[in-house]
């Protein structure tokens, strides 16, 4: 099949990478000329595993092409992916101008029938809004072709997307024909094969579906942490009430991790998001704003922790950070809990290193001129001189480190563990200071 993906960011390009392996020919198009160059000399501008791979094995084979032609994509494709960027505003609420641009050059291109489908994350009501604005397009050269328009949400994890896409969970399709549904069905085929995944339903559901989705996984983690810092205040160790209760299968152990908070690309924007979808329908959805409270919070638990413990001035001291990235298989430092730790360590007057198996490139270009953030070659090139060691990210790396070496070379032996990773009787009896999230020893209250 021909298949035309507007924007060639995180989801279009593993969408695209991932419909061109099973055989489809894909056109993505986007408007940096640079990114387009830069794709088709071979480059993946991100960071998701196999990615690079999928996309040079399907360009030798002519399945996928990059260009800024949007009248090659439109007269390319049966379907028209739209899965452009859609940023917050200042209120909080998706910017849909860009989708709604790329939905007026289908309209003014558009020769012959085609499926336009929205994969962009976007709030409830856009594909009314793609509707209208294709349509007014095409009345403006009093063209009269025929499409359609689909919600195609996207549910792809960083670190795993590509396996998320192989082989779904689930493939949500909103539509109001059965054309379109049979056409869908038919594109999603090779990935559903197996098992039959594809839930079908109208496309408001499933335009809401996938904000709810995720706000549903953040609130678990912002209940978590809840949880975490009531049980270290009574003394209680979260990890044995994670598996407590994850044990029942109605909760499950998924996203029930206690840490720093969440991060990334879609959890905070997508709950900002759907924060405003309600507030226009007269709902303050208070359970979604306390999930951004706590979030908020959260993040910058550990400062507050080390702040504590060195008696209320950060001015002067060394702090070593392992992990910058949101979650790791991932360079994605979007919303991450290390912005906020960094940003608030030097704005104290400390100074920070800090290291990154993957995103250290990030970093360095968001902290570029700041003298006072340093990046180690290792992570144990952090650790000259420091006054703790802060870890935000779970590294398989950072999880059986040499000990005796953390304590020989930082100034004081404190680790202030952001995500859990190591025992605390094993930490006491090698001597170290260990403070981590709601285990109820070394509590240091706020």
């Amino acid at each position: 099949m021909k298949v035309t993906i507007f924007g060639s960011g995180y989801v279009g390009l593993v969408t695209g990478a991932c419909l061109a392996e099973a055989g489809n020919h894909v056109v993505c198009v986007d408007v940096d000329a640079a990114k387009v160059a830069r794709l088709n000399q071979g480059e993946v501008p991100i960071h998701e595993p196999g990615l690079d791979a999928l996309i040079r094995r399907n360009r030798a084979s002519a399945r996928i092409e990059f260009t800024t032609d949007a009248a090659r994509g439109v007269d390319h494709g049966l379907f028209q992916l739209i899965a452009v960027g859609t940023p917050p505003g200042e209120d909080g609420s998706a910017d849909l101008s860009h989708v709604l641009a790329v939905a007026r050059t289908i309209g003014e291109r558009l020769q012959r029938h085609a499926v336009v489908i929205t994969k962009s994350t976007v709030p409830v009501g856009t594909a009314d809004q793609v509707r209208a604005t294709v349509a007014a397009a095409l009345a403006a050269r009093h063209a009269n072709v025929d499409y359609d328009v689909v919600a195609n949400p996207e549910f792809l994890k960083e670190g795993a997307a590509i396996q998320d896409f192989m082989k779904p969970d689930r493939v949500v399709i909103g539509t109001d024909g059965a054309r379109a549904t049979e056409l869908m069905r038919a594109l999603y085929e090779p990935f559903t094969r197996n098992h039959d995944r594809l839930i079908t339903m109208d496309i408001r559901s499933a335009e809401l579906t996938q904000y709810a989705a995720n706000a549903m996984l953040a609130t678990k983690i912002s209940f978590m942490n809840e949880l975490a810092n009531i049980a270290e205040r009574v003394g209680a160790d979260i990890e044995r009430v994670r598996i407590g209760i994850g044990s029942d299968p109605r909760i499950g152990y998924g996203f029930i991790y206690p840490g720093t908070g969440y991060g990334g690309s879609c959890f905070p924007k997508d709950v900002k998001a759907l924060i405003r979808s309600a507030q226009q329908v007269g709902i303050e959805a208070g359970i979604l704003h306390a999930v951004e409270a706590v979030n908020a919070a959260q993040k910058s638990i550990l400062v507050r922790k080390l702040r504590k413990v060195l008696g209320g001035s950060l001015r002067g001291a060394k702090v070593a950070l392992w992990g910058l990235a949101f979650k790791p298989s991932t360079d994605d430092m979007r919303e991450a809990p290390s912005r906020v730790i960094i940003d608030t360590l030097l704005a104290a007057g400390a100074s920070v290193s800090a290291y990154d198996p993957i995103a250290m490139d990030e970093a360095r270009r968001l902290y570029a001129g700041q003298p006072h953030f340093t990046l180690g070659a290792d992570a144990y090139g952090t650790l000259a001189g420091a006054a703790a060691l802060l870890i935000a990210t779970e590294w398989q790396e950072f999880r059986s480190p040499d000990f005796e070496r953390l304590r020989e070379l930082l100034a004081a032996p404190r680790i202030f563990d952001g995500r859990n990773l190591y025992d605390p009787a094993l930490l006491a009896r090698l001597g170290f200071d260990y403070y981590a999230i709601g285990r109820g020893l070394r509590a240091v209250e706020d």
